[in-house]
């Protein structure tokens, strides 16, 4: 494992030379390529290395994170071609992939915290640095000020963990009788970053002001911080979420409901897309507290198949946006008209999106729903309606934006570059083709 650690160190350099910015993506699609090689198949943690180890979990993270981030470099194409700072963009971004990578393949909660929050800064700089409007740094301040609300009573509890037992190792954790405060204080910090409903006002503030490499990496990755703490966490806290997670699992529901609700008076299109990754992480949330083997499962494929489709919904926004200039709903009508061939790709995100077939979102809420209505009868109620607004939703984004009477202002054609729909076939094509290999996902609980 140490040895992508040091493989990342060594791109530092690399991202300060004069018109590497391609060459940067090259090799980071071939890290990505060799890293293909740890595919851990067993229950166990393999390929251990100092403080360092990957099970399935950790290695679908991993490679999301890679892959993700090499689809950023080829979407802000227009930051090298317009010379905004492309190569702090590139350390920032370097950064940003090495405390995640060790955030998702470390064995021990302190260094597992530590990375965890590293991660927040190149995000909060890519965010301020390279945002579209003066409002990025109220959405800077959002993001820093949410996460860090719950960061020092993790790190506090972290601590207490340890005079317990003696040992920080995720091998080594198990129950034990801790107080809901205990369970507050390690969990919150991810009920934030997942976002649970009622503390998920950075998000949409965060994804709107972001850049596109942003957005991507946010929807794509960061969010899928929450979920993979929690399922590594969860372990601790066992006899006690027997009795509390209903809380949690009702918040979500409910929440994912009125977030859906929220989506359909959207104005703008950036925003619309990330209630919605609000609304389906909601989903994620309810099914690692259910506590059983569906849940725990079904939410590592929707986590995938949520980052994956999330992210390449926001570069359709941004090629929307390097166009038109806006990205108000009233402003980008009848694109079929503009840009016909990318009516297409909006058409293939949006059913992803709302859970089509054959899309790996469609395994993860099949997996979820099991899970919760095995949990209780009655939460098939809001998973209907959840699912419903889902479709409405995605609907609603495609047609709206695809249909309709064109704004007068825009008159160039234009089909798009090459760059752009090989950037959106890559998002699309693991999506749909992951699903033919999902036996995988049920190997590591």
């Amino acid at each position: 494992m140490m040895k992508f650690v040091l493989a990342l160190v060594f791109m530092v350099p690399l991202s300060f030379m004069k018109s590497s910015f391609w060459l940067n993506q090259y090799i980071y699609l071939m890290v990505t390529f060799l890293y293909c090689f740890m595919f851990s198949f067993n229950y166990e943690v393999e390929y251990i290395s100092y403080f360092l180890g990957c099970d399935l979990l950790s290695f679908m993270m991993v490679l999301l994170s890679f892959w993700i981030c090499s689809l950023m470099i080829m979407a802000s194409y227009k930051i090298f071609i317009l010379g905004y700072y492309y190569n702090i963009f590139l350390f920032v971004m370097i950064t940003l992939l090495m405390s995640l990578y060790l955030t998702f393949s470390s064995l021990n909660m302190f260094i597992f915290y530590v990375f965890f929050e590293v991660s927040l800064i190149p995000t909060l700089i890519l965010i301020v640095g390279w945002g579209y409007q003066p409002e990025r740094l109220q959405a800077g301040v959002y993001l820093l000020f949410y996460t860090m609300f719950a960061s020092l009573p993790m790190m506090i509890s972290i601590f207490y963990y340890y005079k317990i037992s003696s040992s920080l190792d995720f091998f080594f954790v198990s129950d034990f009788d801790s107080s809901i405060y205990m369970y507050m204080c390690m969990n919150m910090v991810f009920f934030i970053k997942v976002p649970m409903y009622f503390v998920h006002l950075w998000l949409p503030k965060a994804h709107v002001e972001a850049p596109v490499a942003g957005s991507m990496i946010l929807a794509g990755v960061m969010l899928k911080l929450g979920g993979y703490g929690l399922l590594r966490f969860m372990n601790l806290f066992l006899s006690l979420g027997l009795k509390v997670n209903f809380v949690f699992v009702v918040i979500s529901m409910v929440g994912g409901i009125f977030v859906s609700l929220i989506c359909l008076r959207q104005i703008d299109i950036k925003s619309l897309i990330a209630y919605s990754s609000v609304s389906h992480m909601g989903l994620v949330l309810g099914g690692i507290m259910t506590l059983n083997y569906w849940g725990m499962c079904g939410s590592l494929v929707m986590m995938i198949a949520h980052g994956l489709c999330s992210s390449g919904l926001f570069c359709l926004a941004n090629i929307i946006y390097e166009r038109t200039t806006s990205r108000s709903f009233f402003l980008n009508k009848g694109l079929i008209n503009l840009m016909p061939i990318m009516a297409l790709w909006w058409f293939l995100f949006s059913c992803c999106n709302m859970a089509a077939p054959p899309s790996l979102n469609l395994l993860g809420e099949i997996m979820l729903i099991n899970s919760l209505v095995s949990w209780s009868n009655w939460i098939m109620v809001s998973l209907m309606f959840l699912s419903f607004f889902s479709a409405a939703y995605s609907l609603y984004l495609y047609s709206y934006t695809q249909h309709g009477k064109m704004n007068s202002g825009i008159y160039s054609f234009s089909g798009g570059s090459v760059r752009e729909y090989l950037l959106l076939l890559l998002h699309w094509l693991p999506l749909n083709f992951l699903i033919l290999k999902s036996e995988f996902m049920v190997l590591w609980v």
